[in-house]
């Protein structure tokens, strides 16, 4: 399941989300400099505990979270880990929180606005075969495929839970995504033997992508 947070500017629904937070986020929230990423990060962490719980069956002060190695977060409920695995992107005025029980999943989102460098930023992401599609591409066409191979690296790279010790160069998008696919199969070339499912979930406002551990059986989405 994805779910959609609405990250406007909104004085309740700040106060309603900061009330949620735990000890541990309120620091984090204290640590922000801005108000911007102070609010991103409240209504985002507080939607994530509102559908954990529900979806846990717990209560909010029975909920706590640990990471793992690489600093990817995951739940507890009264400090036992849980089957419930999510992720969380957030970009301008839109957050994203994905969830899935017991496989891995990583979602990305990124606000379709004016960035200065944007092609020297995701160009360095990007396989040489990548580079040249890009090269190929012209005005909006170019913005648009810019952000669809940004977003889908990065819940791919999220998904598979390593940080960003992944060398996003060493693997390519299929390119029927950013050729009007919604959806494809994806698999690392340095981990052929786990499939991924990876979904083009942009619209007008935002480029966003989610990315899918498959069990060995699970077909190619038609």
């Amino acid at each position: 399941m994805v779910f959609h947070v609405d990250l406007t500017p909104d004085t309740d629904a700040e106060g309603h989300a900061g009330a949620l937070l735990d000890k541990e986020e309120r620091a984090r929230w204290h640590r922000f400099l801005h108000h911007r990423p102070q609010r991103e990060y409240s209504l985002c962490r507080a939607a994530l505990r509102v559908i954990l719980c529900r979806q846990l069956g717990c209560r909010n002060d029975e909920l706590s979270f640990g990471t793992s190695h690489y600093g990817k977060p995951f739940a507890l409920v009264n400090g036992m880990r849980t089957h419930i695995n999510f992720n969380i992107s957030h970009s301008g005025q839109h957050g994203l929180i994905a969830i899935v029980p017991a496989t891995r999943i990583g979602v990305d989102v990124e606000e379709r606005v004016p960035r200065k460098g944007l092609e020297d930023t995701v160009g360095m992401i990007l396989t040489p075969g990548e580079r040249k599609t890009v090269a190929r591409a012209s005005g909006a066409q170019k913005i648009h495929l810019l952000y669809q191979l940004w977003t889908m690296k990065e819940a791919l790279v999220k998904a598979l839970g390593q940080g960003f010790s992944l060398d996003m160069t060493q693997f390519e998008i299929p390119p029927s995504l950013y050729h009007g696919t919604q959806s494809d199969i994806f698999q690392f070339p340095h981990l052929p033997e786990s499939r991924w499912r990876l979904d083009n979930l942009g619209n007008v406002s935002f480029a966003a992508a989610l990315a899918l551990e498959l069990d060995a059986g699970t077909k190619a989405p038609s």
